[in-house]
This record gives C-alpha cells, structure tokens and sequence, in this order.
C-alpha cells in the first residue's frame, strides 16, 4: 500500500512539473519567435532561448517519461500490450517535442547571421526561419497526437483498473478524443486546438491532484485474464 501511495503521488508531481515545465517554456519561446523582427529578437535573447529549450530537454523529457514507467507495472496487470503501447506513446511524444526544441535551438545561428547580414539582402534567412517554425509546429503537433492516443490508452485502462472513479476515467477519454481532434485539425490549418485541449488539459491537472491527494485505490483491482 505504501508502495502504491508513493508511485501515485510521485506520479501527481511529476505530472505537474512536466505540464508546467513545458507549458511555461514552450510558451516564452513561443512568444519570442513570433514576435516582430524576431531574428533580432532571439538574437539578443539567446541565453533566454538557451535556458527555456535546456529546461524543455532536461526537466520535461525525462519526467514525462516517469510517468509511462510508474504506470506500465500497474496497467500491464489488465493488458499489457495497451500497458506497452502507452510506454510507447509516451516515449514517442517526448522524442518529437524535444526535436522540436532542437528546431528552435537553430534559430540562434541563424539569428547571428541575420545580424551580420546587416541591412543587406536577408531573404534566405528569413525562409529558413520560417521552415525552422514549421518543422517545429508540425513536431509539436504530431508529438500531441500521438500523446493524445497515448492518453487513450491511459484514460482506457484507468476505467478497466478502477484505481480512480470510472466518472474520472469517462473524462479522461472524452477529454483526449477532444484534445487529438484539436490536434489533426491544426495539422490542417484550422487553428482551434487551444479550446479543444481544454477539458483534456483539465482532466490532467485533476487527475494529477487527485493521485497526489487520494493516490491510487488498489481495493477494487481484478486481473483481467
């Protein structure tokens, strides 16, 4: 019991820190690159740029990760293929999002060549800035398709465990229907993906509090053979 109140809870704060650790830097990193001139912005904000993506790197990866290894033992109980699979979601999902920090880590060489190009002819610049942005998009939001399918199967053996309230399991499942759907429509432009990843983001932030709070209810647990 002790074992599991442990797991639950560091589940909870990991959870926490990886949506906050990533949320916060992708956020200010965000508003650099879109801001006006923002090739001479990151340029003289490179140590800002440099501290975020080390922070997105070095504190999300590895913590979104924990949370696939601490529940793999538990999950595999009831299906371990599914168990496997969001292991594998999560393992995937990270990879992608820390390419796409690796994308914004080249918009500081590129930023100092702007600066030397002076008022001359930066065209060229400015299209591999804009191809950086897009790779970087389109890394962030396949990343969070994938994360979504990963939390599927989360939300999924949640309500087959029973170790939370099947009501908050039901939300889990509806809330990342919600959250891919989001996703593959800003994969085609149609930018509504911040609403449609409310009640997933919700949901996480919840659930985390919850484990942190109630931790795990092993009471009800029945292998599935």
């Amino acid at each position: 019991m002790k074992s599991n109140k442990i797991a639950a809870r560091t589940f909870g704060i990991a959870f926490l820190i990886g949506y906050l650790s990533y949320g916060i830097g992708f956020g200010l990193l965000n508003s650099l690159l879109n801001s006006p001139g923002s090739l001479a912005v990151i340029f003289n904000s490179k140590n800002q740029v440099i501290f975020e993506a080390a922070i997105m790197m070095a504190v999300f990866a590895p913590v979104n990760i924990i949370l696939g290894v601490i529940m793999t033992p538990i999950f595999k109980r009831y299906n371990q293929p599914l168990a496997y699979s969001y292991l594998s979601a999560a393992i995937a999902s990270t990879v992608l999002l820390v390419v796409g920090a690796v994308f914004l880590l080249l918009s500081i060489p590129l930023s100092e060549e702007f600066v030397k190009v002076g008022t001359g002819d930066t065209k060229n610049l400015e299209l591999l800035f804009t191809l950086i942005k897009k790779a970087n998009f389109f890394s962030y939001q396949i990343a969070m398709v994938i994360w979504g399918l990963g939390g599927l199967i989360f939300s999924y053996l949640l309500y087959v465990s029973i170790i939370v309230p099947r009501w908050l399991s039901t939300w889990g499942i509806i809330g990342y229907i919600i959250f891919i759907s989001g996703a593959f429509f800003a994969l085609f432009g149609i930018n509504i993906d911040v609403i449609l990843d409310i009640p997933g983001g919700l949901f996480e932030i919840f659930l985390s509090f919850w484990f942190i709070i109630k931790g795990f209810d092993m009471s009800k647990q029945k292998e599935i053979v």
